[in-house]
Formats: structure tokens, sequence, C-alpha cells
């Protein structure tokens, strides 16, 4: 219910502390903050607070009294309470904060905490130091969207917090300033940003051409008219001009102190700048701050500066207050606080994979504070656990692994399509994959990985999501059909990304057996994870049902690798310990050597037979009409305008009838037309299945080093008919400010689901915003790369990112609900990904686009785009036509 302005009262006793002396004291609050979760009216709210804060109703708590003084002591490590409000953008804050403070900070969901859990690891227990308030999607004035931060902000008046964008406007509203529209959204351009020089903002340049440049991601502002007298602005915008991330690289850095005096605004009598837009407040008594800004985006200057700074203002504040607080800091309370990142105490569990047993008796030995991380992490990662106790209950599989190769034998033998076809083209190569390197310039991709059914630890797994997942329940049904042809049913409670985890949890090897190899695929599962199985990753429901399996995968235990940068040929067997090897490897060499590039001529012709004629045959139809696709993209627009996403990846699908279509033929079209780095071919025949991809795109490897990448695309545009155009184009592309938006808002959000895994520090972009050129279109491409944690498994991995940021939007769940509402039907196969998982835990994935899926009888064909504040509604319609153009035109031309 909306409160009232009244100063109605009631009085609620926590078990906190007054100073450190650890008694029952009255809380006293007004009854519209005692349940999280009740609506906040804007003006009534604000009056509401500010009688509350001059009353002195809040000076009798027990946030009021708590600190003693003693003699001074510097912070070594600061422990921060990191507050997520659902972003996309949380976990580039923790990667900052854990170099900066010294120790990774807690992660808590805005709706995660009860208001006695805040009270009892604040203040008895004395846990932290400080509280950052991430972004978010929504608005502080929703309950639902920014949880327990508003109270946070009005009670917890004597701990430093740091507000970014959404955690920006509550710290302002929970105050009494409205939050209205911006006068433009922004999301993912830059302003230059001016500041008052405070704390928050020492050693950094300020104004015009200082080279202090922020990213922004807001559609919502505090109105500078409103702040109250409590709040004083500290940071605006310099000038009402945006730039794109590459404008910025125009500009020289000055950042003399003349110059900065010359920037300083004109000041209305409220202390509000005129024409500019607040970028940061403070609180005139409380040590609370707030940026509307993202100092955690890649392309923001001066980011790490700014929560340095957050740190330095926490450690002079707890100097000044001189609390015994500082004083029972506990090293080891802390490691065990950060109980994934603690490794001295968790490394050998994981490394071994001791029993659960062993597990719960150093949960017991901690008993709170490894509790408290625990579910912490629960909660942040939805589903899993970052530290992998428990041992698979199918036991050890000890697998042995044979491999030969062959120098320079792949253009001998007519190339990877040759190989294919002559290896495993039979029976209309059903049962088969490919995983198909088909564009190597440029270092693009490098291996191709082909094999089929025969081995006998060859396996079909087969996942189906339950007809409750419209529900939010996790869980399917899994088909396994073994190298014999016998099936196994089963239902998955807890969904297929456990049961992956525990398969590959369970293979044991001797490492010296892949020593010189110089790939990541040593055999083990190929497939597909389709795009519903977003359910198993924290997004709370499918609305659409998918007609295509959720999972389909093979266990690979005999394959065949090509090197296309060395033209070598390698062929690989896997085989159990304690079971004789096979005649495969040798059985394979003779084909090898045998094979001549003439053997695949006969496909050929067919294909350019079939091109001749099939013009008159019927097209492809969409799913949506140009005027509903437009009305769709219209529908993004105001829910970017409202706050409620930054960027939505809308989708739709073309179909067409292919009853008789010859589908290898039709790859090994689509292949030579439109050739691709992370291309693939899959045919499962009792699903009447094949994929026909041609993707440009990566969307997360793992290495044998540890390293996971990401490699998102976000803008496209055609090629040119001429060499003089083509460039053009390509440049138009490249000084795109809305495709460098795009493009940006995709790679803040990869580096935040690879910062969920990986090492504090080690997320990095090498490449930012490259263009790459295809056969059809030219893109923009970006490279993510980190350090995975020693202590997180791959699925963990893809877990934690899936599906493909630049498929979704940011932030992610938010974008993922509100696109399940516009879109009429489940994407299946289309936005997920294709790849492998090695035996060893390295994987490589692609985003599946590009794509033809050929399901009972049809041939279907994803694409979209992405929708930002800067689409232009008929635009992003020619784009997803042009998206489809590619693998349209091979399906008409050969069916």
């Amino acid at each position: 219910m909306a409160v009232r302005s009244s100063t109605t009262t009631c009085e609620v006793k926590y078990h906190c502390l007054d100073g450190l002396r650890g008694r029952d004291v009255s809380l006293v609050a007004p009854k519209s903050f005692l349940k999280v979760g009740d609506c906040y009216n804007k003006k009534g709210h604000g009056q509401v607070c500010c009688q509350l804060m001059r009353s002195g109703h809040l000076e009798g708590s027990c946030m009021g009294k708590k600190r003693l003084e003693e003699p001074n002591k510097k912070l070594e490590y600061v422990r921060t309470l990191l507050i997520d409000n659902y972003d996309s953008y949380t976990y580039n804050i923790y990667q900052e904060l854990s170099t900066i403070n010294g120790v990774p900070p807690v992660v808590v969901k805005n709706d995660e905490w009860t208001w006695e859990d805040i009270v009892h690891y604040l203040y008895k227990e004395k846990t932290f130091d400080n509280i950052v308030i991430s972004p978010g999607p929504g608005s502080p004035t929703c309950p639902t969207d920014i949880g327990i931060c508003l109270r946070l902000l009005l009670e917890c008046w004597d701990i430093p917090i740091l507000g970014v964008c959404l955690g920006h406007q509550a710290l302002g509203y929970v105050h009494g300033a409205e939050i209205v529209h911006a006068p433009e959204p922004f999301h993912g351009r830059l302003s230059e940003i001016e500041h008052s020089g405070c704390s928050l903002f020492h050693g950094i340049p300020s104004g015009k051409n200082s080279g202090f440049k922020v990213v922004r991601y807001h559609s919502l502002v505090i109105d500078a008219e409103s702040l109250p007298k409590e709040l004083i602005p500290i940071a605006w915008t310099s000038s009402t001009d945006a730039l794109s991330f590459l404008d910025t690289l125009k500009f020289d850095t000055i950042s003399t102190q003349s110059k900065n005096e010359s920037c300083l605004p004109s000041i209305h009598s409220n202390g509000c700048q005129s024409r500019t837009v607040v970028m940061g407040i403070m609180h005139t008594s409380r040590p609370h701050y707030g940026v509307q800004f993202h100092p955690e985006s890649v392309a923001t200057c001066h980011g790490s500066k700014i929560f340095r700074n957050f740190r330095g203002i926490t450690e002079d504040y707890w100097l000044r207050s001189r609390s015994s607080f500082v004083n029972e800091r506990n090293i080891h309370y802390t490691a065990c606080m950060q109980v994934h990142h603690a490794r001295q105490l968790f490394s050998e569990v994981s490394i071994s994979r001791r029993s659960m047993t062993n597990s719960n008796e150093l949960h017991r030995e901690a008993r709170g504070p490894i509790q408290l991380a625990c579910d912490a992490d629960k909660s942040s990662f939805r589903l899993f656990d970052m530290v992998n106790f428990q041992c698979p209950s199918t036991g050890v599989k000890f697998l042995k692994l044979k491999w030969r190769k062959f120098d320079h034998l792949a253009s001998q033998v007519g190339g990877a399509r040759n190989v294919f076809c002559e290896l495993f083209g039979d029976n209309k190569a059903e049962d088969t994959f490919w995983l198909d390197s088909s564009s190597t310039e440029k270092g693009r991709a490098r291996f191709s990985f082909m094999g089929g059914k025969g081995g006998s630890l060859w396996k079909q797994l087969t996942f189906r999501l339950s007809d409750q997942s419209d529900t939010g329940k996790v869980g399917g049904h899994l088909l396994i059909e073994d190298a014999q042809g016998s099936t196994k049913s089963s239902f998955l409670e807890e969904g297929f990304y456990d049961f992956l985890n525990k398969e590959l949890l369970s293979f044991g090897y001797d490492e010296k057996a892949y020593e010189g190899l110089p790939f990541d695929f040593y055999g083990g599962y190929i497939g597909y994870i389709g795009y519903n199985l977003k359910v198993e990753c924290g997004v709370p429901s499918n609305r659409h049902k998918s007609k295509t399996p959720d999972a389909c995968f093979f266990f690979a235990d005999n394959l065949v690798a090509i090197d296309h940068r060395n033209d070598d040929v390698y062929i690989l067997s896997v085989h159990e310990e304690n079971t004789p090897m096979t005649s495969w490897l040798d059985d394979t060499e003779q084909k090898l050597l045998c094979l001549r590039a003439s053997s695949t001529k006969k496909v050929e012709e067919q294909s350019l037979q079939a091109a001749t004629i099939s013009l008159c045959k019927p097209a492809f139809i969409s799913d949506k009409s140009r005027e509903d696709y437009v009305k769709d993209v219209q529908n993004c627009l105001k829910y970017i305008k409202d706050g409620e996403s930054y960027e939505l990846c809308l989708t739709t699908q073309i179909r067409k009838g292919v009853r008789e279509i010859d589908s290898l033929g039709l790859y090994l079209h689509l292949r030579e037309k439109n050739p691709a780095p992370y291309a693939a071919w899959l045919s499962f025949s009792k699903e009447e299945l094949t994929i026909c991809c041609s993707s440009p795109e990566r969307f997360l490897k793992l290495d044998k080093n540890d390293i996971l990448e990401a490699k998102p695309i976000k803008g496209t545009i055609a090629r040119g008919s001429t060499q003089e155009e083509d460039e053009q184009l390509k440049l138009r592309l490249q000084y795109s400010e809305k495709d460098q938006a795009e493009n940006l808002m995709i790679v803040d959000l990869l580096r935040n689901d690879l910062g969920r895994v990986c090492e504090p520090g080690s997320v990095h972009v090498p490449r930012l915003m490259d263009v790459e050129s295809y056969a059809t279109v030219h893109t923009m491409v970006s490279t993510i790369r980190g350090k995975k944690q020693v202590n997180v498994s791959a699925v963990d991995c893809v877990r934690a990112a899936f599906p493909g940021g630049s498929m979704t939007g940011a932030p992610k769940l938010r974008s993922m609900e509100l696109l399940d509402s516009i879109e009429s039907c489940s994407r299946g196969i289309y936005s997920g990904s294709i790849g492998f998982f090695s035996y060893n835990q390295t994987f490589d994935l692609n985003i599946v686009i590009r794509t033809v899926v050929i399901h009972e009888g049809e041939a279907s064909i994803g694409a979209g785009g992405a929708i930002v504040a800067l689409s232009n509604p008929e635009d992003e319609y020619e784009e997803m036509l042009l998206k489809t153009q590619a693998p349209a035109k091979a399906v008409m031309e050969f069916d």
C-alpha cells in the first residue's frame, strides 16, 4: 500500500548492537518500512523519510549508537556487501572490488535477505565495512525492482554506501527526490563529466576534454529540481552531447587544474546544475554516495579510481569513528565468508573431490560464515554450487586415449569436405557430427572435428524439459541410446546441466595421453543446447515450448580432427580402461590414405543442378509480418524508455516445407556460399532433425589452460557490390553510434558473466569492436577473456553465461522475460549453442545463428537484432531480413 504522510511508528525488537555492547534495543521505524515489498509513494514517502530524520526517530536506533572509540588502525582489506538488483553488470563491480578491496565482496540479491539478516550481519557479526548497491532494471519506485535497498539507505546511516545507477536513484528517492524520465535514454553511450572534487572523485580530471568520460545505461534520472537539502550534486554531464566509444578516442586527455576550473557549471540556488543531468550525489551527513553512470564499464575512464576512492572513504570513516569494530576484524572469518575464493581452505577438496561427509565437517567447523557464503553463492548462481564436493553417483570411468597424426594430409585428400563425405557421408550422414571451421582466414578458427556412430562408448542423449517449465519448475525427460541401440529413459529432477556436470566429473584420465595435440577436444559430448534451457540458468519460466528437443548430444569416442593452419589430420579413439581397443584407428587410417579429391564430384554436380531448377518453389513464410515486427520493436523501445531494459535482442523465424530435401547436400551448399568459423552439421535421425549452421559467432570457449573466451557479435551490415562501396559500408558500421552502443552493452554483459566464474582481476577485453568481414556481411566483434577459478567446473561456466548475451540483451534476466512476452513462439535451437564438452572439461560452443534447422519436414531460420534506444523500427526489420538471406538463399537454391 502507499505510504501516507504520517509519523505513525511502531517498535520492533531486534537483537543488535548498541555500540558493541550487544543488547536488545528498540528499532524505531515507520510501519511502511517494516516489510520489504511494500509500495512506496514518491511524494508521501519522501515526506515521511525527511520527517523521521529531522524528528530524530532514527537517532535512537541501534544504527545510531553503534561505534566506540579506539586507537587509529588502518584497514588491511575492506569487506563489501554487494547488493545485486538482478543486473547483468553486478559481477563487473564484483571483479573491481575483489582486486581493490583485497578480498572479494559477498553478493546478495536484493530480496534474498530479510531485514533481520541485514541487522545480524552488519551490526551483530560486524561482517561488512561498506555496502555497494548495484545497477538494475526498472525504477527505485517499484518495490520488486529495488528490494531491501531503500531500507538500507534509510536506516544504515552509519555505514558507507555507494549506489550505482539504480542504486544512485534509490539514494535520491529514499530522501525525497523524484525519479523522472531522462531527456533521452542513454544506453552504451558516453558522456563527459564534471565533478565537485569531493573524495569520491579525488584525483580524477573534470570537465569537457578532460579525459573523464563515462558509460551510461539509464532511461530514468533524479530530477535535479527535487533534490532535498540532505543531498548535494557532486557530478553532472558537462554537455548535452553524447559520445560513441570511438568518438572518445579522437580527443586527447587534458587534466590540468586550469582546464578543470574553467569547466565549473552554473548552479541553481538549491545546488543543482542548469540544463545538465545529475551524475552523482552525496549525503551531507552520512557516508552515502551515488553515481548515475557505470564506473565498472570497460569504456568508462577512471572507473577503478572511483571504487578505489570509495575504499579510501570507507577506511577514513572507520578511522574517524575509532571503532573497535576495526580491531575485531578476523582474516580467517573473512576467508570463510568468501568460501569459493578461499583456495587455502578448499583447493584440496576441489582437486581430490572428497566425499560430502568431509565437506559437511568443514561446514560444521566454520558454521555461520561458511553457510552464509554458500547461501549467497547459491542465490547468485541460482542452481549450482561453486565448489563441487559431491562425487558423481555413476562412479568414475577411467578413459584411455589413442591418437595418430598425418602431416600435411588434409589438402592431399580433398580437404575437410571430402574427408567427411567419404568417412561419414553414407546413409544420408545420419547420426553424425561435424564442427566445421569453414572460414579460417585471419585466424578466426583453426580446427574441425567430425565423426559418427560406431564406437563402444558412443551414445546419444536427448533431453526435453518437462511441461512444467512454463511455471519455473526445472527438470525434464532424458532418453539415452547406447552403441547397441538399447534405450533408457529417466526423469532428471535437477535438469540437464546438473546431469552433464556429473557425467563430466565422472571421467578419470591421464593428461599425458593428449600431450602434443594442438587442440582441446579429445572425445566427449558433441551436440547442442537449446535456448529454452535458460530456465536452468535463473530465468523464472519458459512461456513457449520447443518442438525440437531442448538438448541433444552424442558421446563421441572416435573422431577425426583437421588442423587447417598446418594441413594436418588427426584420428583419435577413446575407450574405457580394461576394455580392448577396437580396430577403428587402423580402419580409418586406411580410408584416409585411399581418398581422392574427386570423390565428392557427384555431390557437387547435384548441388549445381538443383540450384538451376528450384527458384519456382514456394518461398519462406515469416512468423511475423513487417507490421507485426515493427510493432514488436516499438514495444521494445517503450520498455527501454521506461528503464526495464538497456537492450532487447528481438527475434522471429521464417519457415518452409522441405520434405524431400537432401540435408547433407544443403549443408555442403551452405558452407560453400556462406563459410563461417563456427559452422556445424548435426544429424539426429530418430528425431528427424538435422542442423545446418553457418555461425560466425563463438559463445564461450574454455581451453586446457583454464582460459575462458567469449566473442560476441553486435552490429551487422551487408557487403557492398564494389570494393569502394564495400569499404564505405564497413566504415559506416565501425563508426555507427548505435552499433557501438549495442556492442559495448553486450561486452559489459559478457564481462559480467565471465566475472562470476573467473579469478578476480583476470577478466579483460583484448579486442573491442573489431569489424570482421564474411561472405555476405560485415560484423562488429569483441573478444573477452578471463582465467577460470580452479574450483569451478566447465558446466558451471556455461550455466553462468547461457544463453549468450548477444541473443538476449541486458540486463539479461529481465530482458529474457520481456522477450518471452513479446515473441510468439519458442526459439528452439536458434539462439542456443552448438559445440563440444571434452572429457577433460574443456569446451567450445558457438551461438546458433545463420542456421537452417530441418525438423519433421520443415526448415526454419531464426533471425533478429538488438533493439536499443537509438533503434529505428523499419531499419530493425531490414536488418532481421538481411540475417536470414544467406541460409534462406541456400535452401531456395538447393531444394
